[in-house]
């Protein structure tokens, strides 16, 4: 996900001045554990979805009548967040007004589940004002991916609730993109998800295929989202623990040596040594504008990078900025075949 240095710089102040109100809120840091984390509930037709805004804005009103028809197209009633339209610059409404709204679905006890309408950038910003006890006491499953990535991250570090990273509100909701978030978020399915097989009348295979980095399968908690969100959250208490953990992880729009830069980031900090396996997903136009023969290729980076952990990684499956995305959940067990390119989901998400 690209974001420029300009915006970096005003993310990071951003967040230290969020920090520094953290005593403002009067919400509590740490969830109350006493009873363990819950699953949440499965949607059922006609429940109430709410929409939220963490990060990017949506334009007007007219954007938001499109996202409820989809929202409708489920079997679902849409109900918007109070600030939904706000705009500030290119979030979508302060700090404190998105976090307030994001609170306020997870009190609104006729709102089954929550699913952002967007990513961008801004849903880290938001996450001091969060109030985990409260969020840990009335779990709700929240989808979305992209930047959204940093809420599904301290929610599995601060909450131990289930997610899915899938497509946003806004997304266009292919069949397939469809069928997969109904099935976990509907049915409680546990799906095997593949990486695509060839299909068409051409004898040479391109784009779509398993690169296996390091043979072999793995069990863990499934853990993981945008790897820029992720790295930026690096020495933050918003990480959960990534000991034996399946690293899944996506971008887009990252040259080859950002990609590998905030690999990197993940190895020196300790992360990539603690995981029990890797998928990284799809890595949409993440190629070096120059282009030539003077860089890495993507692959060339995920290679040296996951060969040498001695873990079972591989890359190619549909997780990621594509239309056709599938849904995975966040913070349950899954074991992974690296050889065939598999991701076994070994538990629901929802109850």
């Amino acid at each position: 996900m690209t974001i420029t240095d300009l915006s970096r710089r005003g993310a990071l102040m951003g967040l230290g001045v969020a920090a520094a109100t953290l005593a403002a809120p009067a919400m509590s840091a740490r969830p109350d554990r006493t009873s363990g984390p819950q699953k949440p509930p499965r949607l059922r037709q006609g429940d109430v979805l709410g929409l939220v805004a963490p990060a990017g804005f949506i334009g007007d009103r007219f954007g938001l009548e499109e996202i409820e028809e989809a929202v409708r197209a489920m079997g679902l009633e849409p109900r918007a967040a109070p600030h939904m339209l706000d705009r500030e610059g290119y979030l979508a409404g302060s700090d404190k007004n998105r976090a307030s709204d994001l609170m306020a679905m997870f009190a609104d006890d006729g709102v089954r589940a929550i699913m952002a309408v967007r990513g961008g950038w801004g849903s880290a910003r938001i996450l001091p004002w969060l109030d985990f006890g409260a969020i840990a006491r009335t779990p709700k499953l929240f989808a979305g991916f992209s930047d959204n990535t940093a809420l599904h991250l301290a929610f599995a570090a601060r909450t131990g609730v289930p997610g899915i990273h899938g497509p946003n509100a806004s997304a266009s909701w292919p069949p397939a993109a469809w069928e997969s978030f109904r099935a976990l978020a509907f049915d409680g399915a546990t799906p095997t998800y593949a990486v695509p097989g060839h299909v068409g009348p051409y004898l040479g295979r391109r784009g779509e295929r398993v690169r296996t980095f390091r043979g072999g399968k793995a069990r863990g908690r499934l853990i993981g989202g945008n790897l820029t969100v992720l790295a930026a959250l690096v020495g933050t208490p918003y990480l959960p623990d990534f000991d034996g953990a399946i690293l899944f992880l996506e971008d887009t729009n990252e040259a080859e040596y950002r990609i590998d830069r905030m690999l990197t980031q993940l190895a020196l900090s300790g992360i990539l040594a603690k995981v029990a396996g890797v998928v990284f997903g799809q890595c949409t136009g993440c190629s070096n504008p120059d282009g030539g023969y003077s860089n890495f290729t993507i692959y060339e980076v995920l290679d040296r990078q996951f060969s040498a952990l001695g873990v079972p990684a591989f890359q190619g499956a549909a997780i990621g900025h594509i239309a056709g995305q599938v849904s995975v959940p966040v913070g349950v067990m899954a074991e992974i075949d690296a050889d065939a390119g598999t991701i076994a989901i070994l538990e629901p998400a929802v109850s």
